[in-house]
């Protein structure tokens, strides 16, 4: 029997009533209406038993509109214009969510934020009927993660999201930045520096932690950690603060490769010789490397099978298919002249 709501005898349970009862979202509630998977057993429990209390009966009308599939994905970047065309694992990235949805009439749409964007913005784009749902890359704090976890459409993240219950997959990055400096002591290098990546991601943060980790193992204290940004201006910037503070240094691990390049050339610069002087281990693997003198020691970070894999996760998300997350992938290292 429908139960009538206080104040209104006349007035018919909504998706918000039932989320009040159950103690719950919007949006929650939506998911277990739809049919989502992105929601644990207890918690659809609770929707359930709240739906049958009220005796809520879903607009048929409305839940048409909402699962109707727009045939579209977004792999969306929270960097800019210059961030995403000028570092290889975009659209190295972006090739692996094609692979991802290459036997699928799914259009695979790239969305980059401006800077300043909210996140909040990007929210309301994957709400807005244009995709089914999202790949997010590169992104910069939980803020993203949070305004993402409220849309009725699923969102699979490259690297964790700091938010328990969304699903990702991510490279084993403290164990990569542990084997990418274990490899500078094993050379003889024993004054060795960072440049970390931004502080407000992931990566950059598990990398220094691997770093910290190696270093401490070996009985050895940094000479200096520098944050970058990913770029190689910025390895530029980073290195020339280095050399200022510690110009004794002889090891240099770097956490991407882009950094690496700006970092060496100042090196070079400074009349410092890699690898007789100074050894150096970037990180990706990508293109850069080879573009370096000499060519750079590096850890893998397979982007292409990182959003390979992710694509094939938001796949199954959409098809109703049970998940497995996280999914973790390990890093080689890839040894050239530089170390």
């Amino acid at each position: 029997m429908t139960h009538l709501l206080p104040g209104n005898e006349r007035t018919l349970p909504t998706l918000d009533d039932v989320a009040r009862v159950a103690g719950v979202s919007r949006a929650t509630v939506s998911r277990v209406v739809n049919g989502g998977r992105l929601v644990s057993a207890d918690t659809a429990e609770a929707v359930n038993r709240a739906i049958g209390e009220l005796g809520y009966q879903p607009n048929r009308a409305a839940r048409a509109l909402v699962t109707r599939r727009a045939g579209a994905v977004a792999v969306v970047v929270p960097e800019t214009d210059e961030r995403v065309f000028s570092d290889p694992f975009f659209p190295q990235a972006y090739h692996g969510a094609l692979t991802a949805f290459s036997g699928v009439d799914v259009q695979v749409l790239l969305a980059m934020a401006q800077p300043g964007e909210s996140a909040a913005r990007m929210g309301r784009y994957l709400d807005s009927g244009h995709v089914d749902g999202a790949i997010v890359l590169s992104h910069h704090g939980p803020e993203l993660a949070h305004e993402l976890a409220k849309s009725a459409h699923p969102a699979v993240f490259i690297g964790d999201p700091q938010m328990p219950g969304l699903p990702y997959v991510e490279l084993d990055q403290v164990n990569a930045a542990i084997t990418g400096t274990n490899h500078l002591i094993q050379r003889g290098a024993t004054r060795i520096a960072t440049i970390t990546g931004p502080m407000d991601m992931n990566a950059g943060m598990e990398r220094l932690r691997g770093f910290e980790s190696a270093m401490t193992a070996a009985g050895l204290v940094p000479v200096g950690v520098v944050e970058g940004d990913f770029t190689a201006r910025g390895g530029e910037l980073a290195a020339t603060r280095l050399l200022a503070e510690a110009p004794e240094l002889d090891g240099l691990f770097v956490a991407s490769d882009l950094m690496a390049f700006g970092a060496m050339r100042v090196l070079r610069r400074a009349g410092r010789r890699i690898p007789d002087e100074v050894r150096v281990v970037g990180f990706d693997n990508s293109t850069v490397a080879l573009q370096t003198s000499p060519q750079l020691t590096t850890m893998t970070n397979p982007a292409s099978e990182l959003a390979r894999m992710a694509g094939e996760m938001l796949l199954g998300l959409l098809s109703g298919a049970a998940l497995e997350s996280p999914v973790i992938l390990t890093s080689e290292l890839i040894i050239r002249n530089s170390a």
